[in-house]
């Protein structure tokens, strides 16, 4: 790549970053909070079961725990995305390092990472 077109192509991004609007920091925070507050009502109200280290636990204990959890997680600054809240609080066990279960119904276990991302898709596209 020449001079010139090095040139352009930093002019392009200084330009694409100087329209791009991002969101201030404090609605950011608003907008996150909101988000994984959804996410663990939804947690509540689902009917699923939890497995967290071979145990199995109803939804209502397994969004407790994601939500102290989470609380653990934030005070440490870790979350500034919904997804860091997945990543962080609700993917797996911080001793064991076991990915958490989520087995709702008669549907197959699947990875709690996998539903929330999901849910949090779903909550995003009714906004």
């Amino acid at each position: 790549m020449n001079f010139s077109q090095l040139l352009l192509k930093g002019t392009l991004i200084i330009a694409i970053l100087l329209f791009v609007s991002p969101i201030p920091a404090k609605e950011n925070s608003a907008r996150v909070t909101q988000e994984v507050e959804k996410l663990i009502d939804f947690i509540k109200v689902s009917d699923c079961k939890f497995n967290r280290n071979g145990s199995w636990f109803e939804a209502i204990e397994g969004a407790e725990h994601i939500n102290t959890k989470y609380q653990y997680v934030q005070k440490k600054g870790l979350v500034k995305t919904a997804e860091d809240f997945i990543k962080y609080a609700a993917t797996k066990s911080s001793i064991s390092g076991e990915a958490y279960i989520v087995q709702c119904g008669n549907d197959a276990p699947q990875k709690s990472a996998e539903w929330l991302t999901t849910a949090l898709a779903q909550i995003r596209a009714i906004k």
